[in-house]
């Protein structure tokens, strides 16, 4: 009798020696579905207050998501979102999406060394086209022939990559300070930057980013750090009324 009780014991402690971990990781699952860490970069959380012609503010963060547009933006109904990154130096190319969809970047094979644009349709937010142009050893007029063809009521996009401004002349940067830019006059070797303007309308707030190439502060040794840039876009309700004399 006294051996079966001491097999009972031994049977019961072995048992909770199975349980008790069971049910502390069951705890933790549970916990863990309730209330899920995502972990969301801080510069994504702040939003750019009004925007594009007058914007209004974006929506909170939807629910965190992988992929190259990640964390997926939500805007009002009436607008359209947008992400931007610049290159990282000479390494990593740059990356634009459009309503949480990539539409330029190296994984789609259409980003390249200096200035990389995409258009897109300011009624619908639907990607016109999209290039790059190399501002190192290439050709500026390719770039001046992309930027006068660039419709009423477009919204344009741009992204550095390793050396955006060596052959930037003056009509290039008349062209692109038209569509709203005010660092592109400043534009210098190897800086970092994004911008979003358009032509047409009135660029209200400024969608921009800019950081000198400057060896004290760089990031990455001969190239300034990344740069991000994120909002929402007014969808356009109307013609805009071109300039006179245009």
């Amino acid at each position: 009798m006294k051996k079966s009780q001491q097999n009972l014991t031994r049977w019961m402690l072995r048992c909770l020696l199975v349980l008790v971990p069971g049910v502390i990781l069951l705890m933790f699952l549970l916990q863990k579905s309730i209330n899920p860490l995502a972990v969301v970069p801080d510069d994504w959380r702040q939003a750019l207050g009004q925007g594009f012609y007058g914007s209004k503010e974006m929506k909170p963060l939807a629910e965190h998501s992988a992929g190259p547009c990640a964390p997926h933006r939500v805007c009002e109904d009436d607008h359209f979102s947008f992400s931007i990154q610049s290159g990282a130096a000479n390494v990593v190319g740059p990356r634009i999406c459009i309503n949480n969809q990539l539409v330029l970047g190296t994984a789609l094979n259409n980003a390249g060394v200096g200035i990389n644009i995409v258009i897109v349709d300011g009624k619908s937010g639907g990607v016109i086209k999209s290039s790059f142009f190399n501002m190192y050893d290439g050709d500026v007029e390719p770039l001046i022939m992309f930027l006068k063809e660039v419709e009423l009521g477009s919204v344009v996009l741009m992204a550095s990559f390793d050396e955006p401004s060596s052959k930037l002349n003056d009509e290039a940067r008349k062209l692109i300070s038209d569509l709203g830019s005010t660092s592109v006059r400043s534009l210098g070797f190897r800086d970092s930057w994004v911008f979003v303007g358009g032509k047409g309308a009135t660029v209200k707030n400024n969608f921009e980013k800019y950081m000198k190439n400057d060896k004290g502060t760089n990031k990455y040794d001969n190239w300034p750090e990344v740069l991000q840039l994120h909002g929402c876009i007014p969808v356009l309700l109307q013609e805009p009324a071109a300039a006179a004399g245009n």
